[in-house]
């Protein structure tokens, strides 16, 4: 699976709508749910803004021209161009960041976004990821 390629424009306005619909879930449902009530919140507030989303969209390994199936999943898919990984956890770790840029990585994505909802203010639980960024 590849990305498609945008604006650096373009990137930095969908990224911005992305966010502003998570503070939006965040701000109506407070933090200590389950991360799936956040991504189906998320997906009907980034619907709702007109943006095409994919759920749970599978990632394969390409090994030697081969597709292979390691069970890899994306959390949410926003317009084929932005990664959005989904947390509930205490706090970031290594593993979670890696996670995302391992997938920017396999799909060649170019920009990626971290939310952990666990947080007592968004802002707090929101890494933004660039890999080849246009210029």
């Amino acid at each position: 699976m590849k990305m498609k390629k945008a604006t650096k424009e373009e990137y930095n306005r969908l990224s911005e709508i992305i966010i502003g619909s998570a503070i939006e879930v965040h701000r109506v449902l407070g933090p200590g749910l389950l991360e799936s009530a956040y991504q189906a919140c998320l997906e009907y507030e980034l619907r709702e803004r007109g943006l095409q989303i994919a759920r749970q969209q599978e990632l394969p390994v390409i090994y030697k021209g081969v597709r292979i199936d390691c069970g890899y999943r994306l959390d949410i898919v926003v317009e084929d161009l932005i990664i959005v990984e989904l947390k509930a956890v205490e706090r970031f770790e290594p593993i979670h960041e890696a996670q995302l840029l391992s997938h920017m990585k396999l799909s060649d994505c170019c920009l990626g976004l971290l939310l952990n909802f666990n947080v007592t203010v968004l802002k707090d639980g929101i890494r933004r990821r660039v890999l080849n960024f246009p210029d």
